[in-house]
């Protein structure tokens, strides 16, 4: 039994469900796609680099470091798959690849914790060379202590923005600018929800106040007009202040992100039931309280089903691995469950405030000129999509997909998926949740061409 049990992630939720069944004396199948545990929040340097937790975590390092060490304690545990990536489901299992090497992992019950990827919203120039998520900015530093520029710029909104920069700021790079969309007003909306956790609150101010001290310009209510540059790299960003008047800032690169969008892929191809999140204006798999899907023996945690935080995905992944110990009869104290629901509902707030606070600004896909490219994978642009949406009669986002292929690429519409739909909802004058999700489709992620089956 406990060789059938998969965990897939080994981030904050997939470490805390782990350790959750190996307390209860199973040995679970813990699938990493990166090559060492922590997920991207508390991503590792490879092991022959030594920048301090402080200078990669911040205000989490003492976080990092104990769910780093939880993990290690479970290693003998557990059969821990590292560098592997699910890509596929058969009826004999999930499909997994770790280099060239395929292989079907059957299962009787299984947890995601996925994550979460960024949410991005396009523009004239994103195409440019020098352009990533803040993610991959992210990456980079943590993963391969380097940077995306001498100069960059950070733009988009929610807290990855300004944690972001300020990492790239104590790693002794100074960003050229934080220009964010949301105002000073949404951020005071959401203050009320927020303050359900002050420490985080206070951690974000601390941010903001080391930049500006600094000497980093930090500008709200911005609305981004373009990315500069040539075919050799960027040169600047244009963008309009609050006050709607045309502004440049010179950079190098620039870093992008507008919040995050849940990684939901896997739990499409098992046939979990979707609904429409108003907080977040995303499409996510329906659960119960404690992470229980429409589909028996399979439980989703963290942010690939609902975006809480870290926090908030360490106490869903210990949730779901108790639904699934319950489900199997076997003893969970009612106190833990109860200790758990009550900790993930003041983080529920919280999100809530976050998203209030800072908003996905759908206006801009409505806005973007037709020749701006929104599907990078296959160059498919703003128009082709009103196109689909008028002259083709698209009314939903795969129908439109069939006819123009946006997220039809090696991406599967993780990074166009989103503005793609608020477009066509646009053009055709409805709400974005009319238009519908991009249906997954295996692979989720590319394979090589090599790719061999494990004898």
């Amino acid at each position: 039994m406990a060789e059938s049990l998969i965990v897939v992630g080994a981030g904050p939720a997939g470490t805390r469900a782990a350790e959750r069944l190996v307390q209860a004396g199973l040995r679970p199948v813990v699938i990493d796609e990166n090559e060492r545990q922590g997920g991207q929040i508390y991503r590792r340097q490879p092991e022959n680099f030594n920048r301090p937790p402080e200078k990669l975590y911040g205000t989490e390092a003492a976080r990092a470091r104990a769910l780093h060490a939880d993990f290690e304690a479970l290693r003998p545990h557990i059969d821990y798959r590292p560098g592997t990536t699910v890509w596929g489901v058969a009826e004999e299992g999930l499909l997994a690849v770790r280099g060239s090497t395929v292989t079907t992992l059957p299962f009787s019950a299984i947890i995601i914790a996925s994550g979460a990827t960024d949410r991005i919203m396009p523009l004239p120039g994103w195409t440019i060379p020098g352009v990533y998520s803040l993610g991959a900015s992210q990456i980079a530093l943590k993963a391969q202590a380097c940077t995306i520029g001498g100069a960059p710029v950070f733009m988009g909104t929610g807290p990855l923005l300004y944690l972001v920069a300020w990492q790239y700021m104590r790693a002794g790079v100074k960003p050229a600018a934080v220009l964010d969309t949301s105002s000073l007003a949404t951020r005071l909306r959401g203050l009320r929800g927020m303050m359900s956790r002050a420490r985080v609150v206070a951690n974000g101010v601390h941010y903001m106040a080391d930049l500006a001290r600094a000497g980093v310009p930090l500008h709200a209510g911005i609305t981004p007009l373009r990315v500069e540059g040539r075919e050799d790299g960027v040169t600047g960003v244009a963008w309009q202040d609050a006050r709607g008047r045309l502004r440049r800032t010179a950079c190098d690169a620039v870093g992008t992100g507008y919040g995050l969008r849940a990684e939901t892929q896997l739990a499409d191809l098992l046939k979990c039931m979707f609904a429409f999140d108003p907080r977040f204006t995303q499409w996510r798999p329906q659960v119960d309280p404690d992470g229980r899907t429409s589909q028996p023996d399979v439980y989703l945690a963290g942010d690939g089903v609902l975006l809480r935080g870290a926090d908030a995905a360490e106490a869903a992944g210990r949730l779901a691995a108790c639904a699934l110990l319950q489900d199997r009869r076997i003893a969970v104290a009612p106190d833990e469950i109860v200790g758990l629901r009550k900790s993930l509902s003041t983080l529920d707030r919280f999100a809530g405030g976050l998203a209030k606070a800072f908003p996905w600004p759908a206006h801009l896909a409505a806005a973007l000129p037709d020749d701006t490219v929104v599907c990078r994978c296959e160059n498919v642009t703003a128009g082709d999509i009103r196109h689909a949406a008028t002259a083709l009669d698209s009314p939903e986002i795969n129908r439109a997909k069939a006819l123009m292929r946006p997220g039809m690429g090696r991406c599967q519409g993780r990074m166009c998926g989103l503005a793609a739909a608020e477009v066509l909802a646009a053009a055709r004058g409805v709400p974005v949740d009319k238009v519908g999700r991009i249906r997954s489709a295996a692979p989720l992620k590319p394979l090589p061409l090599d790719c061999r089956i494990a004898p």
